[in-house]
């Protein structure tokens, strides 16, 4: 997945709080991929298969013998068909909707940050030509989406319409996943991975062994980094419900200690098993997040 980026490092990003303003994923989506990234990945076109999926625009480039001249006598504009061997392979998009998900000091909670990604990264593959897949989950698959060329609409009336779900558990539905996937391709995680370590790196790791390269992207919004509470506070677990006075001061500190041990596992694990990782305040601009993982990630391809 690799991604040339125009502009300059000075470039303006979008704000979370302007990003919420906008209800329509797709306009959205575009408005973040179109500004700057013009590759998902660098994987050449193989193979033609006569399973036909959607016709789209022509564009300069295309082999123009695959333009539809029928149509063009209907329309007078040129359209070219897709087929499913057209896409270069198929990308599914894995969104944790439990409850802890809903938590959001920032302009964007993790939930809302996390549909927003996952409709940014379902247009960039579909841009490829790329099949779009989605899965939603807590503690069970509530929804899912089989990747197909011509699922991106779909996929986006579903992060449009989805609601936070009860509590979460990160191995049953990527088990599900990896065991319903016909083929291999790129699996993109999304979640604040609100388990011990050890739990979610098995939990992910069945991805890894069916031979897809996996993308994780851990959400965690400023304040469950920062704890900045000075008083004391009472706190509730979204997952189980369970409150605790918070006393700031040393318990602060530990807290802030503990958080980076968590992400530094995680960290640590998934570079030892080949899967990127990926931390996100979700008080940073998505635009920037993704210039920042993408970027890094075509660098990494070209050294390797």
């Amino acid at each position: 997945m690799s991604a040339p980026v125009r502009g300059s490092a000075s470039a303006r990003f979008l704000d979370p709080a302007v990003l919420g303003r906008i209800s329509n994923l797709e306009l959205l989506a575009k408005t973040v991929v179109e500004g700057f990234i013009s590759g998902l990945h660098r994987s050449p076109f193989v193979g033609r298969s006569m399973d036909f999926a959607e016709y789209r625009a022509y564009m300069p480039g295309d082999d123009i013998r695959q333009i539809d001249w029928k149509l063009y006598s209907r329309s007078d504009r040129y359209y070219v068909k897709e087929f499913e061997g057209d896409t270069n392979t198929q990308v599914t998009l894995a969104l944790d909707i439990s409850r802890s998900m809903d938590f959001g000091t920032a302009p964007l909670s993790k939930l809302d940050y996390g549909r927003t990604l996952a409709s940014c990264l379902a247009y960039l593959a579909s841009r490829q030509r790329d099949r779009v897949g989605l899965m939603l989950f807590d503690d069970e698959v509530r929804e899912q989406i089989p990747p197909a060329a011509k699922h991106l609409q779909r996929a986006l009336l579903s992060l449009s319409r989805l609601e936070p779900g009860g509590a979460g558990d990160l191995e049953k539905p990527l088990v599900r996943l990896a065991d319903t996937s016909r083929r291999r391709g790129i699996v993109v995680v999304i979640s604040d991975f609100y388990e011990p370590p050890e739990q979610v790196v098995r939990a992910v790791r069945g991805l890894k062994v069916r031979g897809n390269d996996v993308l994780l992207f851990h959400l965690l919004d400023p304040a469950e980094i920062e704890l900045p509470y000075d008083e004391t506070t009472d706190l509730e677990d979204l997952e189980s419900g369970v409150r605790i006075a918070l006393s700031g001061g040393d318990f602060a500190r530990q807290y802030r200690l503990l958080v980076q041990q968590h992400i530094e596992t995680l960290r640590t694990r998934f570079i030892e098993l080949g899967i990127d990782y990926t931390l996100i305040d979700t008080s940073e601009p998505l635009d920037r997040a993704l210039h920042r993982y993408l970027a890094g990630r075509l660098w990494s391809m070209k050294s390797r």
